[in-house]
């Protein structure tokens, strides 16, 4: 809330929880609050938590108020020293108009360079194309020099658009998607409640590409449960080959204990694959892929190989290889690794071989009392700090 209230109705700038790894450095601008379809039973990002479109007048004095900082930051060639917390609070406290959050937001996007804009929360092409087109000509006479602004969108909601949405919105600056796909069958979408089939997809991503907009597709390894395992892979790499996406960005389930999947988990409705299962599934999909040239993207924590990354169709067979090594590790050495991995010790197999840190994860294993019966409870246990 800012310091200083500037009108009755607005209550200063807001940014909302989440925004994709690539965009870690970005303005951050929320022009709608939560999610609007917020039943998917794995999701406990927006639970609870009420959706709304926020006005776009509050949003265009996001912008404003944005653009008064960052011109002061410029005036003082505030760049150097951008971590000088002294300098910086001083360059605050003379503002008439003072909002913490959006002042730390220029801050950090001024020392980033401003190369780039991410519109939140969850699925801001739900708001009227009008007000959209509005707000994204307002960033671009407020800051010519971007060059990206991205959001996340729902396949349904683009499905929705009327034509020429996607090539306006374009045209206007707005050059990547991120979609969670998710899975590609519709058994497990179904059970998921996405809100959207596998044909919904890949008519979404299509669209998408043909706007000339760069299309992030997020697939959710282990998903489908023990029972649809393989299906899950399968036509989860039929739909990515139909799309045929820029991106393929791998993010591995983990159950938060506030979904609705976790209470399924619980009452024995729904069995999580284990570490072996789910990088299966991430093979099988990787040797399903075909005629693509999608970059394939790993990186995050809940991911057993958070390196395994690569330029279809040229590196497929590295990234399979990288799977195919950890089959072959000794039983106790891939418990070390799975176990390392999820305490943030090594990010790829080699880091066994160089990390200082093997004794710890050996001393974790004995105190956890991990056994090949149990690894994957306890893995579980640990890959519940990231969800």
């Amino acid at each position: 809330m800012a310091d200083d209230k500037q009108t009755q109705t607005y209550q200063g700038y807001e940014q909302g929880p989440i925004c994709p790894t690539n965009d870690a450095y970005s303005l951050m601008l929320r022009l709608i609050r939560n999610c609007p379809w917020n039943r998917c039973s794995f999701c406990p990002t927006y639970k609870k938590q009420k959706f709304s479109i926020r006005p776009v007048e509050d949003i265009i004095k996001d912008i404003d108020l944005v653009r008064t900082y960052i011109d002061r930051l410029r005036q003082e060639n505030a760049l150097p020293i951008a971590f000088d917390q002294e300098r910086i609070h001083s360059i605050y406290t003379n503002f008439k108009i003072r909002d913490r959050v959006a002042f730390n937001n220029a801050v950090k996007w001024y020392a980033a360079g401003m190369p780039s804009i991410f519109l939140q929360d969850a699925n801001p092409l739900i708001m009227k194309p009008r007000d959209l087109f509005f707000i994204l000509r307002h960033v671009k006479d407020c800051f010519p020099q971007i060059e990206s602004i991205a959001t996340y969108a729902r396949s349904s909601t683009i499905l929705q658009l009327p034509d020429g949405t996607l090539e306006q919105l374009h045209k206007l600056g707005l050059n990547r998607v991120h979609v969670g796909l998710e899975s590609g069958s519709n058994l497990v979408l179904n059970r998921m409640r996405k809100g959207v089939d596998r044909f919904g997809h890949i008519e979404a991503g299509k669209r998408i590409r043909q706007a000339g907009i760069e299309f992030y597709a997020y697939v959710m390894p282990g998903l489908g449960g023990v029972d649809l395992s393989i299906e899950h892979a399968l036509e989860t790499a039929e739909v990515l080959n139909a799309i045929n996406p820029d991106v393929i960005k791998i993010r591995t389930l983990g159950i938060s204990p506030s979904t609705e999947l976790a209470h399924w988990q619980l009452r024995g409705m729904f069995e999580k694959p284990g570490d072996a299962m789910i990088a299966t599934e991430v093979r099988l999909m990787l040797e399903t892929l075909d005629n693509i040239q999608s970059r394939i993207k790993s990186d995050h924590i809940l991911n057993l190989f958070e390196t395994l990354s690569g330029q279809m169709p040229h590196d497929k067979e590295k990234m399979i290889e990288i799977i195919d090594r950890f089959f072959d590790l000794a039983p106790k050495d891939r418990i070390l690794y799975q176990i390392g991995r999820r305490m943030g010790f090594f990010k790829r197999l080699e880091d066994m071989d160089t990390s200082s840190r093997m004794d710890q994860v050996r001393i974790a294993c004995k105190n956890y009392g991990v056994t090949p019966k149990n690894v994957d409870q306890i893995l579980d246990r640990l890959m519940m700090r990231f969800v």
